[in-house]
């Protein structure tokens, strides 16, 4: 069907955080915008809030109003919550949409429910888009970084308008269309994951210095701030370093030491952890800091855990400002080359063709694990690493070849002094294990042989082989 001439470039229904700041972006990239909601009452008081690019946006009431007022083939972004309500807006705007009109839902989602809208909706016509949008309402409103799974019908249609609205590193528009189907919500939720690590990997610096060096909070911070002139330079870096800086009006404490110890999560962590153990990947790193949050919740054992569990916990010398960033570079990259792992299993599972290169790429800018080291990231890639393993490329084997040493050094101080440090712990037990070419699975797989008649390959030979057991002695 040829494009209308008449109509909104793109319609935006949800006009939550995420969805009013989006459709403002489009506007004030020279898109006109239809908008809708389902608490109508929302639209009138968005439009005035929108001020002069208020000219740009038209609301409607009435879902078919806001559908005819579309330009065919439509866009239609869909900024609500994943799940039962985006399958109740699907079902309710299909009898007013036509043949090669797209829906997009903009929301983590679960890619498995988007393969599975996608296929159902391949029959009428009807073409479904599931896309990453990372940044928060400061990145949507600005120049989020976006991870776009569909039909290239959709992403020709999508692309002017998401690559006017991205964020921009060194004038690369950071989106990107990246598969069909849930390829763009895995992405999305595989960068979840990395945010996971990344944010519990700086926690647990900021508590090896609070408990084990007595640093104050804003010591912590200034010191983070620091950091932002190196390899470290990272949004979440500077999130924290403001964040340990800023006081409590209330109080005039820090603002952190007035925040109860007990963090929350949406479950996009979960989602990374459990994709990656139905592929056989190791997610170590998120795994940790998933583990790590459901541990805060329980606040109340904690406390009564203090007094009676003994720490057996030695006074240790804290390490130096230099092994303390060279152990969070080694975490990170480690994290990141986990994420990617996983990125790639499922590129292979699924039939995607992902480009890790370019998924390095769009995560440079507007998203939250926007940073410096997804520049090397992403140059590592185009020469092609051994194995096509991240840990190969010669350039970051440099690179930790200088700080898996400062790691170790942080592990063993956390360990001494009983100041946990799960994620960073568990980066390096996955980079020793990836560098061991002879482990111990062969004891595991004889133990399995030896209660399950399991068999297990030898080395010697070919096919599936049995023990000469020495079997227990009856008592």
């Amino acid at each position: 069907m040829p494009p209308s001439q008449k109509g909104a470039d793109i319609g935006l229904y949800g006009l939550g955080t995420m969805g009013s700041a989006l459709a403002l972006n489009f506007a004030e990239k020279g898109f006109s915008v239809a908008v809708s909601n389902r608490e109508t009452a929302w639209i009138d008081t968005f439009l005035e809030e929108a001020g002069s690019l208020a000219a740009k946006i038209t609301g409607f009431a009435q879902l078919a109003d806001f559908v005819r007022a579309i330009a065919r083939p439509r866009s239609i972004l869909f900024m609500i919550p994943s799940g039962a309500p985006m399958d109740a807006m699907i079902e309710a705007i299909l009898p007013v949409l036509e043949e090669g009109d797209t829906i997009i839902d903009g929301g983590n989602a679960d890619f498995n429910a988007t393969r599975a809208r996608s296929e159902a909706l391949a029959a009428t016509g009807i073409h479904f888009v599931g896309m990453g949008v990372s940044g928060g309402e400061e990145g949507a409103r600005n120049g989020p970084s976006m991870m776009v799974g569909g039909s290239t019908h959709s992403w020709q249609q999508l692309r002017p308008m998401v690559e006017a609205i991205a964020a921009r590193y060194q004038g690369d528009p950071c989106v990107a269309h990246l598969g069909p189907d849930g390829a763009g919500h895995f992405v999305k939720t595989v960068h979840n994951g990395i945010e996971y690590a990344d944010m519990q990997m700086i926690a647990e610096i900021y508590g090896l210095l609070r408990d084990a060096g007595g640093k104050s909070a804003a010591e912590i911070g200034a010191l983070f701030e620091s950091w932002q002139e190196g390899p470290l330079s990272s949004y979440l870096i500077e999130v924290s370093a403001a964040a340990l800086q800023s006081t409590d009006s209330r109080s005039g404490r820090p603002m952190v030491d007035v925040i109860l110890d007990k963090a929350g999560q949406k479950g996009t962590g979960r989602w990374t952890l459990i994709e990656a153990l139905k592929m056989g990947q190791s997610a170590s790193t998120v795994e940790a800091a998933v583990g790590a949050r459901g541990w805060s919740s329980e606040k109340q054992v904690r406390t009564r855990a203090e007094d009676l569990l003994s720490a057996a916990a030695t006074a240790v010398d804290l390490p130096s400002e230099g092994d303390l960033q060279g152990a969070l570079l080694a975490g990170r990259i480690l994290g990141h080359a986990q994420g990617f792992r996983i990125l790639s299993a499922a590129s292979e599972e699924f039939d995607w063709s992902l480009d890790l290169a370019r998924i390095s790429e769009i995560w440079r800018a507007g998203c939250i694990i926007r940073s410096a080291l997804l520049d090397d990231l992403a140059e590592a890639f185009r020469d092609n690493p051994p194995e096509g393993h991240l840990i190969l490329a010669p350039a970051v084997r440099a690179q930790l070849a200088e700080t898996v040493g400062p790691l170790r050094r942080v592990v063993a101080a956390g360990v001494a002094a009983g100041v946990p440090l799960p994620a960073l712990s568990a980066g390096l037990a996955w980079y020793d294990t990836m560098r061991t070419a002879r482990g111990t699975a062969n004891l595991i797989q004889a133990q399995r042989d030896f209660f399950g008649a399991h068999g297990f390959a030898r080395i010697d030979a070919d096919g599936r082989h049995h023990g000469d057991w020495n079997r227990l002695r009856q008592a």
